[in-house]
């Protein structure tokens, strides 16, 4: 079987033959580091074999291991949906197929969002965020955390291959580390709490399919370190992305059904660093699209998106920034 190519492989997948519930056809989606395939009822995971920064998948053992893990990491939050890896060279992962109308990002663009599915969304990630393992950092060493990884953001996003400007980026980031310098009690007490966890980590509208019992697929299986987040910082993505969707009616409510269900306040302030947080991570994943030698306009398509992370970053970390003098200035 390891005698089979890449292209082999992927030829076998595109053909409805190939698999046991004999679908009419086969959708396929590529992502930056795997196939996806779409039968029917299924849904199989290739994995790439890449070696890209933190992670080295180049070998058959190192894909193998990750599907597994992969498949222990998403059963968390879609149990019923993650089946197993079965045998394709064994690094291919078997899921049931979920319907795309009921994704968060299809409601909230095209058939509205109900209230009761919200809530039941909330409920499921509260239960979630209460039995995670927790981060294994003292307060300083989580502000020593963030700080480096705010560091890694802006050298990676201001390399000189890359079309942004860097002294925007480096305001975004001077802010982001203003604020941890500043604002060490509200951050250690957020270790203290017990809220910053091993989360789901890519917590996006694409991946949350609603219902009675909310399934949530696709959580950030290659970096334990990068999973860790606070739970505010994770729903502040979701609800940035609910944005840009052009729905920030959803996110503000997603937020508020949060506070509420996890007894969490979350300063303003707090909300708002975290945001700019996510948001320069996604404009760093959409900026690494852009060493893949794609065409004029998918580059476009990357180049505007990253654009609109770095904006939503630096109106986060203003507005939040902005709400102790105001609050101050009321006083």
């Amino acid at each position: 079987m390891q005698d089979i190519t890449l292209d082999e492989k992927l030829e076998f997948l595109r053909r409805p033959e190939a698999f046991p519930d004999a679908p009419e056809r086969v959708d396929i989606v590529e992502t930056h580091f795997a196939w996806v395939f779409l039968s029917r009822r299924f849904v199989y995971k290739l994995k790439k074999p890449l070696k890209f920064h933190v992670f080295d998948f180049t070998t058959l053992e190192a894909r193998r291991e990750n599907c597994e893990l992969e498949i222990a990491l998403n059963r968390r939050l879609a149990e019923p949906v993650y089946i197993g890896v079965v045998p394709l060279g064994r690094h291919d992962a078997k899921m049931h197929r979920l319907p795309t109308e009921r994704t968060l990002e299809y409601a909230a663009t095209h058939a509205g969002v109900e209230a009761t599915d919200l809530a039941a969304l909330i409920e499921k990630l509260a239960r979630f965020y209460a039995a995670t393992s927790r981060a294994p950092w003292d307060g300083p060493s989580y502000r020593h955390i963030l700080a480096q990884r705010l560091e890694g953001y802006a050298a990676e996003l201001t390399a000189t291959d890359l079309p942004f400007d860097p002294g925007r980026i480096r305001r975004i980031v001077d802010a982001g580390l203003k604020f941890v310098r500043e604002q060490p009690e509200l951050l250690e007490a957020r270790i203290a709490a017990g809220r910053v966890v091993d989360a789901h980590g890519d917590l996006r509208p694409e991946h949350v399919f609603l219902g009675p019992e909310p399934q949530i697929i696709d959580c950030l299986e290659f970096s334990a370190d990068l999973r860790l987040l606070d739970t505010l910082e994770e729903i502040q993505f979701l609800a940035l992305e609910c944005e840009r969707l052009g729905r920030s009616d959803i996110g503000r409510r997603i937020e508020q059904l949060y506070r509420q269900r996890c007894s969490d306040d979350g300063a303003g302030v707090l909300a708002g660093f975290y945001r700019s947080q996510r948001a320069i991570v996604r404009a760093l994943l959409c900026a690494w699209h852009l060493h893949d030698g794609l065409s004029v306009g998918v580059e476009q398509h990357w180049r505007e998106r990253a654009n609109w992370y770095l904006d939503a970053a630096a109106a986060a970390i203003d507005a939040g920034t902005a709400a102790p003098r105001a609050a101050g200035l009321v006083s």
